[in-house]
């Protein structure tokens, strides 16, 4: 990657963050404005590119729970969902082919159905992007919004199998033998132990599993994927996850670029562009109904229609085989990259304020949710506990077990991973799964019974959206929580809250302590 590129990145990036915007935007703003300036593309930018999807999916994989893709919600709803979006955008075309808008009033019924089957997907890389940076990956909307991608993701893949005519060989059913060596992979996976060699297995089984795939003529990228869900019941699959974690945001960034350098826009196709994205809503409102239809409640179906509300980079792999086979001119590709563009930028800037919109507009939200619920939406409070502690990792099952072992054990623990819960109860915990940025959920147990509030979580904005969701819920008693930098304490102490720990801090202080208990009483 020329050192150019690098500068514009981090410029348009840097500018991005000061007006509160997801540094994503300006790497896209990035990609346009050097394209126009004269650079080109080359193939180290393409590399990149697919390095950071690969890797993305690998990780995606490490946290997906393959039993969530077979609920009902998940593939029924993406089915409905894209059945009904092709009608409805199909009539959309033809609606402006009828009105003499240019490039569309040469679209037969054909081509309009392919364009609608390429602008049903959402985002990959932008929603988990979002995901992660709001640090709702594994909340009940998160998972929700995963597990419909990577649906998409298997009906894309099936979709370039039937367009491009590359069948899978007949030694893809050899890939079955991968369960047969999975103990050999997970002995070497142990063996590597939790330095520098974690980290370059982690490239080792995405780039590994992606040309394996390949080999066979199955989509490298769906083969990542695939392994690191074969890989996700690993006990060192979170680390993985977080070894590859940063390398795969610096390899995004080539992706983000790559989209601007798709070809330099004009003020024609621009407007084209922003006719597409009057579709935005409508696949918000799909998504909503559908989720809604299928007993989710209101709050989930709208956080997890809202993150899938944009145009995916597989429009543009669809508009390059409708050009490569003469159905679409090759201007079709930048109003597709436009449409993406922009649809990316709506979904960043408007999901800022998702959980503050429906807090504003529930009432009229909550008229649409079923009066049955999924089961694993009802919540039954332990009683006789009033300290809960929100955010079951290292932390929040440290202060459990510190605050449980004087005997009364006056806390439980409260986490919106629903495996991790599991597994915590196997260990004797008393902890429940939920999600407390959601105001039902605080609305549905007694707050008169908590007196204390703990939360062990590190991502600031949870910590303040939760905040907000209490006081909402009229809780009357105390908040503490913990923060990784001193910025980040002075800024909860602002919000109200009316403890923050610093967590590197604490840790020294907890040391310290603990190991003073070695010396003889008369030293101490």
């Amino acid at each position: 990657m020329d050192f150019i590129w690098i500068l514009f990145a981090f410029i348009c990036g840097l500018a991005a963050k000061t007006i509160s915007l997801p540094p994503s935007i300006g790497f896209l703003a990035a990609g346009f404005i050097l394209n126009i300036a004269g650079y080109q593309a080359d193939e180290s930018l393409s590399v990149l590119s697919d390095l950071g999807i690969t890797i993305m999916l690998f990780t995606i994989g490490l946290k997906l729970n393959v039993k969530n893709l077979f609920k009902t919600e998940v593939w029924l709803g993406c089915s409905l969902h894209t059945l009904l979006w092709i009608v409805v955008t199909i009539t959309f075309v033809k609606l402006l082919a009828l009105m003499s808008v240019n490039y569309f009033s040469d679209l037969d019924l054909m081509t309009a159905a392919l364009i609608a089957f390429a602008l049903s997907f959402s985002s990959t890389v932008c929603v988990i992007k979002l995901l992660e940076e709001n640090g709702e990956m594994r909340t009940r909307h998160g998972k929700l919004a995963i597990s419909i991608l990577v649906i998409q993701d298997i009906i894309a893949v099936a979709f370039l199998v039937f367009a491009t005519g590359k069948i899978p060989s007949v030694w893809a059913f050899s890939l079955l033998g991968l369960f047969l060596i999975k103990p050999l992979i997970n002995r070497v996976i142990n063996h590597v132990g939790h330095g520098e060699l974690i980290t370059l297995m982690g490239f080792f089984l995405a780039l590994g599993s992606y040309e394996l795939f390949e080999l066979v003529n199955i989509k490298g990228d769906l083969g990542a994927l695939l392994v690191g869900m074969f890989l996700a019941s690993h006990l060192k699959a979170t680390e993985i996850n977080k070894a590859l974690m940063n390398f795969k945001d610096i390899f995004l960034i080539g992706f983000f670029l790559s989209i601007g350098f798709t070809a330099i826009p004009t003020l024609e196709m621009l407007g084209l562009a922003t006719l597409l994205i009057l579709l935005v809503p409508i696949k918000f409102l799909m998504f909503y109904g559908i989720f809604t239809l299928l007993k989710i409640r209101c709050r989930t179906a709208f956080l997890s229609a809202l993150t899938l509300s944009n145009f995916s980079e597989f429009g543009l792999i669809v508009g390059a085989l409708s050009v490569s086979s003469g159905w679409l001119s090759n201007d079709w590709l930048v109003i597709l990259a436009l449409s993406m563009a922009i649809s990316f930028i709506l979904t960043n800037i408007i999901y800022r304020f998702a959980h503050t919109i429906f807090t504003e507009h529930r009432g009229f939200l909550s008229r649409f949710e079923r009066q049955t619920k999924l089961e694993e939406d009802n919540f039954s409070q332990p009683c006789q506990r009033p300290i809960v502690i929100i955010g079951m990792g290292r932390v929040g099952m440290g202060a459990y077990q510190a605050i449980n072992s004087h005997g009364t054990s006056p806390a439980w623990g409260l986490d919106a991973d629903k495996e991790k819960i599991t597994w915590l109860n196997s260990k004797g915990m008393q902890a429940y799964y939920g999600d407390a940025e959601d105001i039902y959920f605080w609305e549905s147990i007694d707050l008169s019974q908590l007196e204390l509030v703990l939360l062990a979580l590190p991502s600031v904005q949870d910590i303040i959206n939760i905040t907000k969701q209490l006081t909402a819920a009229n809780y009357k008693g105390k908040i503490a929580a913990v923060a990784r930098y001193d910025d980040e304490r002075k800024q909860l102490e602002a919000f109200g809250i009316d403890k923050v720990f610093n967590f590197y801090t604490e840790a020294g202080v907890g040391f310290a302590e603990e190991s003073l208990a070695l010396l003889p009483k008369n030293m101490r």
